[in-house]
């Protein structure tokens, strides 16, 4: 039997919220690129969802401006966030409860198995060699290059990621930080080159290319992989995150 239609003729299905990309903003141009593409690979994945871009700061548009622009439509902010931290747990928040729109704000996007998948592939391109199996590798290691943030939480979910990368790989992954907190990421390189890891690389979890993804980089003895940047994957676990959210109670204006 055929099932009957919800929506009679006529009568359009109501749209879905708004997905507002929440990136942080940098001075390099690179960023924005970055974030725009990503923008763009969500639209492809779930052509008929309007998915918006607004920055904490530094670049344009300003995420006030996105939602003022939205009305009162309903939104669900997505933060290009690997961690839970100062803007993911304040800035954005405040920023959504000031606006006229009725939000939604979903979890920063660490950690989970497509940002590990992300950061595997980003290895890859870089030159890791996946024909080597768990065993026949004890001189590589990985360097899992962060921001860094004063918050334990932020910390918490970038051992995290370390550990699911650790397993993914199947060699030792040590966190470290651009700033913040510590190890550095050349005390790290240091540590693990002095318990016998020779073949030390440095995977960059940061959204986009910037100042602390280069800083990072250069220290690396062997290899440095890219940002995640607008992977498929990373545009995957953005609509993950949208879709969850959903089910969050909507924060209104105060």
């Amino acid at each position: 039997m055929k099932a009957s239609n919800p929506f009679p003729p006529g009568r359009r299905r109501p749209a879905p919220p708004a997905l507002v990309l929440v990136a942080h903003g940098s001075r390099d141009p690179r960023a924005l690129t970055t974030v725009r593409t990503l923008a763009e690979r969500v639209r492809e994945l779930r052509p008929r969802l309007p998915v918006h871009l607004g920055h904490i700061e530094l670049n344009e548009p300003l995420l006030p401006d996105t939602l003022a622009a939205l009305g009162d439509a309903d939104a669900v902010l997505v933060p290009l966030l690997l961690t839970r931290g100062y803007h993911v747990k304040r800035d954005i928040p405040e920023l959504a409860a000031a606006s006229p729109a009725r939000t939604r704000v979903a979890d920063p996007l660490g950690s989970h198995p497509l940002l590990v998948e992300t950061l595997y592939a980003r290895l890859v391109e870089a030159g890791w060699d996946t024909g080597t199996d768990d065993t026949g590798r004890p001189a590589d290691a990985v360097v899992l290059a962060a921001a860094g943030s004063r918050d334990p939480e932020s910390a918490a979910d970038t051992r995290r990621t370390a550990r699911l990368l650790a397993d993914r790989l199947g060699v030792p992954v040590v966190p470290a930080y651009a700033s913040a907190a510590t190890p550095t990421v050349r005390t790290a390189v240091r540590t693990l080159t002095a318990r016998g890891h020779h073949r030390v690389a440095v995977a960059s979890c940061f959204m986009a290319p910037g100042r602390f993804a280069t800083q990072c980089a250069e220290q690396a003895p062997w290899l440095a992989s890219a940002p995640l940047g607008a992977h498929e994957a990373m545009a995957r676990l953005v609509l993950h995150r949208y879709d969850r959210s959903l089910a969050l109670p909507v924060a209104t204006a105060a």
